[in-house]
């Protein structure tokens, strides 16, 4: 099922005299195609649940459309707009076994929708084999751990083969492990049924590891669409750069002159065409070479070998953004000289950004390599 959200828009009253009000959606534009996996993504306050909720309609928007198809869903009652919900929290009936908080969103149908018992059971029994706890049916939630609660809640939403599902922060309960292999079985899960879904999530790992798209929010604008490595890989400004990635993009103060891109005193990169003007400069982690007599060099504090990759941690007067990660190869060993390490810088992980706008300025030697 196609979602479409037209100039989709959440406004909530300041109660404090004289204060403007609150808007959480501003003016969102976003089409979701059938059967994707779409993940919604920014810091905390971004305003991405409260788009799960206008979706779902427990929120209704002040201004804008949604779509599901060709019908207008926007005044529509949750209760009719086909949709599956997945909280952060798992909202299991703890006095029922797992076939019960399953078989619970059928047992509500009414009129022609109504359910014999053995269809129900038919149901159930498909939608736990889905999520792989079918051997669980007659455990109640206190006896089950996190991972396989969270199974219940999924194969819950499912059972009733909803045209859209919504996943709000299904993992933040989860320790890391069970978050890793939880994920996968969205993804799986999603791929199997086809239902297109929406992921809502404050981790970019999470989010780029599964979604087919990822939609980057801040102050309920939407800053960018696309997909996981094509928004990593072209961040349309600062923001986005530096909210996806992990660990996060070193940024610099710097400058153009001449074409060429200048951190401090040093010349590290040819930008020919692009005007001279003082710049962000962000460099990904994994855009540090070590070389002796490379063009950046920075004050080093400390090498941490991590078994595949090493992260040299290091300091330089222009960074802005704290100390400076570098993860180079395991193999490699870094020699300071006077306390120094020399770097050459990979133009693919390397961007500038305008000082006016934060918007990303894209250079001769990233667009041959088609970023």
């Amino acid at each position: 099922m196609k979602v479409i959200l037209e100039h989709l828009t959440k406004r909530y009253p300041n109660h404090t005299k004289g204060g403007a009000d609150v808007i959480a959606v501003n003016d969102f534009n976003f089409e979701i195609p059938d059967g994707k996996l779409i993940g919604l993504l920014g810091p905390s306050g971004c305003g991405k649940s409260t788009t799960l909720n206008l979706i779902s309609g427990l929120e209704t928007p002040t201004e804008g459309k949604i779509w599901f198809g060709e019908d207008d869903v926007t005044h529509l009652p949750p209760e009719h707009r086909g949709v599956g919900l997945v909280f952060q929290s798992y909202a299991l009936y703890p006095h029922m076994t797992v076939r019960q908080n399953i078989m619970f969103p059928l047992q509500n149908l009414k009129g022609k929708d109504k359910l014999s018992k053995e269809e129900m059971n038919a149901k159930v029994e498909e939608a736990a084999k889905l999520v792989q706890i079918d051997a669980l049916m007659e455990r109640k939630p206190g006896q089950m751990s996190g991972g396989q609660q969270q199974r219940v809640a999924i194969a819950r939403a499912l059972v009733k083969r909803p045209r859209i599902l919504l996943l709000d922060e299904p993992l933040s309960n989860l320790d890391a492990r069970l978050r890793l292999q939880t994920r996968e079985e969205i993804r799986r899960i999603q791929m199997e049924t086809g239902i297109t879904t929406v992921f809502v999530t404050h981790d970019q790992e999470e989010a780029m590891s599964i979604s087919d798209e990822i939609v980057v929010m801040e102050k309920g604008i939407l800053q960018q669409i696309g997909a996981p490595q094509n928004v990593y890989d072209e961040p349309y400004n600062l923001f986005v750069a530096k909210f996806l990635g992990t660990p996060a993009i070193n940024v610099f103060e710097g400058e153009v002159k001449n074409g060429r891109l200048w951190i401090g005193d040093e010349n590290v990169l040819d930008v020919s065409g692009v005007e001279d003007q003082p710049v962000s400069v962000g460099i990904r982690p994994e855009g540090f070479e070590l070389s002796e007599n490379g063009p950046f060099h920075t004050n080093l504090v400390q090498v941490e070998v991590m078994g595949r990759d090493t992260s040299v941690v290091s300091t330089h007067p222009c960074c802005v953004s704290g100390s400076i990660r570098s993860i180079i190869a395991a193999e490699n060993t870094v020699i300071p000289v006077d306390g120094k390490v020399g770097f050459a810088l990979k133009p693919s992980k390397v961007h500038i950004f305008s000082k006016k706008d934060t918007l990303r300025i894209p250079y001769p030697e990233q667009q041959r390599k088609g970023l």
